[in-house]
């Protein structure tokens, strides 16, 4: 039985974006293993340390397209590692602010060579990598329009 065309397995996006996701996933949890951080306590701070100040949760949780229910349990196991420090907003009590702490922002000096080490043999010239990040954030920029 065949299936239709659109059906057919080489004509669908999800399973290479997939697949390519869990591979450099995969990759950065290697070389991040040596300095004991998670991809996601990883990306979080990346985050904070873009940031220009302490920045919220929600903050956090947008501009890594996670929740909070999903970030919570990252930013404690930072904040144990003494990566972070988390404190309460002192002009709204229901807002939390997370900053890297001094321990964090001498661990960015440690991973620094991470991205450079996890895309070497990718095959990807940096113009390549370059122009799928472009497409990679029109695809979330759609999806987050679509939601």
């Amino acid at each position: 039985m065949t299936a239709p065309p659109q059906l057919a397995l080489s004509a669908q996006l999800c399973l290479p974006l997939y697949a390519a996701a869990r591979g450099i996933t995969r990759r950065y949890a290697e070389l991040l293993a040596e300095v004991g951080l998670t991809y996601p306590q990883y990306v979080t701070m990346l985050a904070l340390w873009d940031a220009d100040g302490p920045l919220t949760v929600g903050e956090i949780g947008a501009r890594l397209h996670l929740d909070s229910g999903t970030l919570t349990p990252v930013l404690k196991r930072l904040e144990s590692a003494g990566h972070v420090a988390r404190h309460r907003d002192a002009a709204d009590e229901r807002r939390v602010l997370v900053e890297p702490t001094a321990e964090g922002t001498r661990l960015r000096d440690r991973v620094a060579d991470v991205p450079e080490q996890a895309w070497r043999g990718t095959g990807l010239r940096v113009e390549d990598a370059v122009e799928l990040r472009r497409l990679l954030d029109q695809l979330l920029v759609g999806l987050d329009a679509s939601a």
